[in-house]
Order: structure tokens, then sequence, then C-alpha cells
């Protein structure tokens, strides 16, 4: 009823199909009125995560040119006002609460929306320094569903939790998991989802079914749950967002065994909506070093190539490339990029693929292993980041002259960003470590900014000349 509410006001408000509707909110019952109410309305939701810098999502608004911005009050304390002039900012909980709005569903065949239009525009890093927004379709995210509803047997008596931002996409899957299959959604507050032992006293105690984590939180979870006497309930836990190195879930499989709960591998994309693999986890696989990424969803096929676009031999390494049903649209207001990312697929008569960008080769049973990037691009907690976003914005400060930022093992497993910089001349060190990280901090988000600065008088050069990025130093204490 909220929902409606929410989407009549948007339609009266102008909104239609393919319109883009912002929405800036904090985890809550809210938030999801406000993403039913955009849906519902026909339109496109834009999401705002309001723990990211003001300036980040100031730079999206601006981008995504959306028909309507959504907020509670958090997020119209960190959008501010002096930023968004231009929108006038409609209340997620006064909409929803307005009696003078109609309850009833409305009715998407007179609005004219069809499985083509829009559901999302979620924003990525970007190499070039600004963040890109991916255009994901209806139908992408229905048949996600759907192609995998055999792997799963979800169902009403299954309880999930919105556990990661909703401007992340592994959130997609989350939330729209829950309410597909008639299930229970626990949103899980930000300062909750931070902390392992909360979070794990929190699924025990609600019951939780489903678990989705990228592998870095999962670590810590795992700790939680090995010095807790509580009881879970979880049928699934998921992985997905980053590599896995299935050795971590040695101590896991030691106290639970494969089937209490089945541990689930799945890889995939923003463009290529959400995932794109399926692979069912067995204690044998903590003793390969790969991240074993297993076979496609049945409505996709993922090629592995080489520079040519032609297929690699069994077992050699390659660039996988997606095709099939959830492949996205495109990115919002890149062309150019979009005609680069999105190609032709030659293999398959009028249809399109993503090039990831990822390395993989196939083994002979048929299933994908995950080898890592071909480019400067790393994923860190299930984020993707373009290092050369950071780059971008490390010389912009005055006091910097050329940056570079690495992705280095961290102590204790997962990795951690570590920016190498030669200062301009006169620079004080440990002024400027305090200033840059205050820049950024104003600028991306808390997990794009490095957690150690290294600085350098000059960098250190291969016998080509070229800069030895094996040669610049660990980070000390």
């Amino acid at each position: 009823t909220r929902a409606n509410r929410v989407a009549h006001r948007l339609i009266a408000e102008g909104v239609q199909p393919d319109d883009r509707v912002a929405i800036c909110a904090e985890r809550s019952v809210e938030l999801v009125v406000g993403l039913l109410g955009i849906l519902k309305a026909g339109g496109g939701y834009v999401p705002l995560d309001p723990g990211y810098p003001g300036e980040r999502l100031q730079w999206i608004v601006a981008d995504a040119a959306p028909k309507r911005l959504l907020s509670d009050a958090a997020g119209r304390e960190v959008l501010g006002a002096s930023g968004h002039a231009a929108y006038d900012v409609l209340d997620i909980a006064t909409l929803a609460g307005d009696s003078r709005q109609p309850s009833r569903n409305p009715v998407l065949a007179t609005l004219g929306l069809r499985p083509e239009h829009l559901a999302y525009v979620i924003y990525t890093s970007g190499s070039t320094g600004t963040p890109k927004g991916v255009l994901v379709e209806h139908r992408q995210v229905t048949r996600l569903f759907d192609a995998t509803a055999p792997w799963f047997g979800f169902n009403a008596q299954d309880v999930w939790c919105l556990f990661h931002s909703f401007a992340f996409d592994f959130s997609v899957w989350e939330l729209w998991g829950a309410l597909r299959y008639g299930g229970r959604l626990v949103v899980v507050p930000r300062e909750i989802a931070q902390s392992a032992q909360e979070c794990y006293d929190l699924v025990c105690r609600t019951g939780v079914t489903v678990l989705n984590q990228t592998p870095s939180a999962f670590r810590s979870f795992s700790e939680a749950q090995a010095h807790s006497r509580q009881a879970h309930r979880l049928r699934y836990v998921i992985f997905g967002g980053e590599a896995l190195e299935p050795a971590m879930l040695k101590g896991w499989y030691e106290r639970h065994g494969e089937q209490s709960p089945a541990l689930i591998n799945m890889y995939g994309i923003t463009e290529t909506t959400v995932h794109v693999t399926y692979r069912a986890l067995r204690q044998a696989d903590t003793q390969v070093s790969s991240s074993p990424i297993g076979q496609c969803i049945p409505d996709l096929r993922a090629y592995v190539l080489d520079a040519y676009q032609q297929p690699v031999p069994m077992g050699a390494v390659g660039e996988l490339y997606i095709s099939g049903a959830g492949v996205a649209r495109g990115y919002w207001n890149r062309a150019e990029l979009t005609a680069q990312r999105f190609v032709r697929d030659p293999f398959q008569q009028e249809a399109r693929m993503y090039r990831t960008g990822d390395l993989a080769r196939y083994l002979p049973d048929g299933s994908l292993v995950y080898l890592g990037r071909n480019d400067s691009q790393v994923k860190i907690r299930g984020f993707r980041i373009e290092l050369g976003e950071i780059e971008a914005r490390l010389v912009e400060h005055a006091g910097v002259r050329e940056a570079v930022v690495l992705a280095r093992e961290a102590e204790g497993g997962g990795k951690r960003l570590v920016a190498y910089v030669v200062a301009q001349d006169g620079a004080d060190g440990e002024d400027l470590v305090r200033a840059l990280r205050t820049h950024l901090g104003e600028r991306l988000p808390d997990y794009m900014v490095p957690g150690a600065f290294v600085r350098l008088t000059s960098w250190p050069l291969t016998a080509n000349g070229k800069l030895d990025r094996k040669a610049l130093p660990v980070p000390d204490d």
C-alpha cells in the first residue's frame, strides 16, 4: 500500500517508463518502499548510498539527470540542499503515508511498461576518474531468478538479508530474490553489517536461511561463528563480488561439513546482471589454489577468447566474454565506452556479448576457473575499483606530482589499497598524507581510500624504462 502511494505520486509527477528516479536513503523499510514505488511507477531507480561522499553523489545525480529524487532524512543531509537546488527532493515517508494517493497497484499495461524498459542504473568505478552508470532492464533481472531457480529451490519460507549497499549490484539478488519468492527480507543496518559478530547474531536471531557474502566479509563472519554458541539456520551461503580463495573455507567445512549449509560460488558483473556462473563447492575445493567459478547460468554463454576474439584451446588462458539474456543495455551517456565493451557476438546471430576484462580458462569438465584481471581493475570487499580513478583523484591534489595505486595482499588475507606518490617539491610527508586522506575521503567512497600511503622521490624502473610495479615497497606499519 505504501509503495503504491509512492508510485501514484511519481506518476502524477510525470514519471514514465525509462525515466530515471534517484533514491538516497539508509537501509530501512522505507528504502524498500521507495524502490518498489519507483518500479511500480514504471521508472528505473538510481541508487545513491548516503554513506558515499556528497561530491560523488552530486556527480551521479548530475550525470543520471533523474526525473525525480526520493530521499529520507539521512539522504537529504548528505545530499545537501546547495548541491541539488534544481531538484524538489521528495520525502519517501511523506509520500508513503499520504492517504490522498490511491493505494491500489498501478496498471503497468496502462503505463506502457515492458520487459525491455529500465529497472535500475548502478554506477561502478571508472578508469577515467568518474563513475559510469550501467543500464539494466526488467527482463535481465527477472530471467536471473527464473534461470537459477532449479539450482536453489528458494521458497516463501526462506529468510534473506539485505547485507550489502543497494548501490552495489549484489543487493539486486538479495532484495528482489527475497520478494520474488515471497520470502522474508531482513534489512541489515549499516553499523551491524560492519560488525561480523553483530551480523552473525542477527542472522541467528532472525533465522536467515539465504546469506549472500563477498569472500572478504565471510572470512570475518566465519570467525565470529567459530566463537559463538548460537546456532544458525542457514541453507545457503552464496559467494560473489570478488574472487574466492577456497582454502579460506577449511575451518568452516571442518565445523559444518558440506551441506549445512551448502556453499555456492557465483561469479558475476554488474554489466551482466549480478551473476554469470554457478559452482556448488565441496570440501575438496579447499585443496586447490585457483578460484573455481563453475558453469554458466543456462541462458548465458561464456567464451574464453584471445586478442582477436577467437576461442583459445581447452585449458588455455583467455579473456572472458559473456553473451546472452543477462547482458545489460550499456552505459548511460557513454556511447564510445558502450561500443568498446558491449560488442557483437560472432558466434550467435543478432546477439551481443560483454567484454569482461577478466582472465579465465575452461577445465576438461566444462567448468570455468577465474584467473584475475587483465587491466588495473580490482575488487576489494566485493566493490569493483578502477585504480585509475583513485590515481586521477590523487594527482588533482596540489601536493602530488605523480601517483600509482596498487592492491596488495593484507595480513590475515584479502587485499588492501596502497597509494604511492611522488610529491611536489616542498610538500611535507606526514602533512601530505593527512591532506590526501581528507582529499580522497571527500570525493570517493571509503572503500576506495587507500589504507596506506608511501611517499617516493622517484619511481623504480625496469630495464626498458617502464614502471617496475613489483619493486614498489611494501608499506611498513
